[in-house]
């Protein structure tokens, strides 16, 4: 861990300054995916299916399905079937997505089936944020792993409850865009910065001409562009290629809590500052100890624990750090304290409260 973030803050620390095209930056406002979701049924299971008497929601959708296909069942019928699986469907609906066009679905287990290996998606309709159907999705389910079990023993390879059905679903409706409904055109920054809104208009001026884009706010970029949609296409793939000279970003610290993963980027300084590092570690052990009665006593025999508690603090360590210490020169101090990944969190955090880290601490 501590060999892998010294390679990283030095690689970073060497980084210089370099352009960044601006379609690295920034996107055009209203053109994104949509997210689809569907419920469904997927059948053809080798018994791996959903178990009716605890997934009731299955049966009531088989049925629903029997009775627009012209199949009544009787009534008081309760069908016990093993592969069937009641499934939600997501896919994305790329931007200036067509009718007729294919997309690819995930299918991933509702109920308690075992896997959902080797069956088939049957016709679902796929939805959008206004309810409106936009994809239909059918076809073969392609799980990527493997399980067996047998007398009590299971061997599972991946996940089995969830798979992919590649190009399984077609594109039924079209999203409006206002790609070409106004003279003007909107970039987003994927980070707001007003140093790089700056920087990307003064690109865009300096290639196209004054008053061609204009920063609206630190995020927002309202470029001109041609009314003709053959001459704004080809305005956009130019426009995207043009270099942007690089802006320091805003310093920061993204702290990962759940793993004590910590990445910091090259703007990060300190001030002048003392760190101390100690461990206090409390190891408690319980040794059993049997207590045997003398004979014909009439005794029991007694299970004692002994407990043995030691305590033992390491020699706290103060490391110097000069005012002004680079990215590379934080990590090598803090290494050397000998300090671990939850070490790490807590030396920044009060660093941080301390006024002495020049960043800001995200946890994430």
């Amino acid at each position: 861990m501590r060999r892998l973030l010294l390679i990283v803050a030095l690689a970073l620390a060497a980084f210089g300054a370099h352009a960044e095209r601006i379609r690295d930056l920034a996107t055009v406002q209203g053109v994104r995916p949509n997210q689809l979701i569907g419920y469904g049924l997927v059948v053809g299971l080798d018994g791996s299916g959903d178990q009716t008497t605890q997934t009731p929601f299955t049966v009531q959708s088989l049925q629903a399905m029997l009775t627009q296909l012209g199949i009544t069942l009787p009534p008081g019928t309760n069908p016990q079937l093993k592969n069937v699986a009641a499934v939600m469907v997501t896919a994305t609906l790329p931007p200036f997505a067509q009718p007729g066009q294919q997309v690819d679905v995930t299918v991933s287990s509702l109920g308690n089936a075992k896997s959902l290996r080797g069956g088939t998606l049957l016709m679902t309709p796929l939805k959008g944020a206004d309810g409106q159907i936009y994809a239909v999705a059918q076809g073969n389910v392609l799980v990527g792993g493997a399980g067996a079990q047998q007398g009590g023993s299971k061997v599972q390879i991946n996940h089995l409850s969830a798979g992919r059905v590649p190009g399984g679903a077609t594109v039924e409706r079209a999203v409006a865009t206002p790609f070409l409904l106004s003279d003007r055109l909107r970039l987003e920054l994927n980070q707001t910065d007003f140093s790089t809104a700056a920087a990307v208009s003064e690109a865009i001026n300096k290639r196209f001409g004054d008053d061609t884009s204009m920063a609206v706010d630190g995020r927002v970029i309202e470029v001109v562009a041609p009314a003709v949609p053959n001459e704004r296409v080809r305005f956009l793939a130019e426009l995207e290629r043009i270099d942007v000279p690089s802006v320091a970003p805003a310093a920061r610290v993204i702290i990962n809590a759940r793993t004590g993963s910590i990445v910091m980027n090259r703007t990060v300084v300190l001030e002048p500052a003392a760190v101390a590092h100690g461990n206090l570690s409390v190891t408690i052990s319980s040794t059993p100890v049997i207590s045997q009665p003398a004979p014909l006593s009439r005794g029991e025999t007694v299970v004692k624990e002994m407990a043995d508690i030691q305590i033992r603090q390491d020699a706290g360590n103060l490391m110097q750090v000069s005012g002004g210490a680079s990215l590379a020169d934080v990590v090598k101090a803090l290494n050397a304290l000998g300090a671990n990944a939850q070490d790490l969190v807590a030396i920044l955090e009060a660093l941080r409260a301390a006024g002495a880290l020049r960043a800001e601490l995200e946890v994430i």
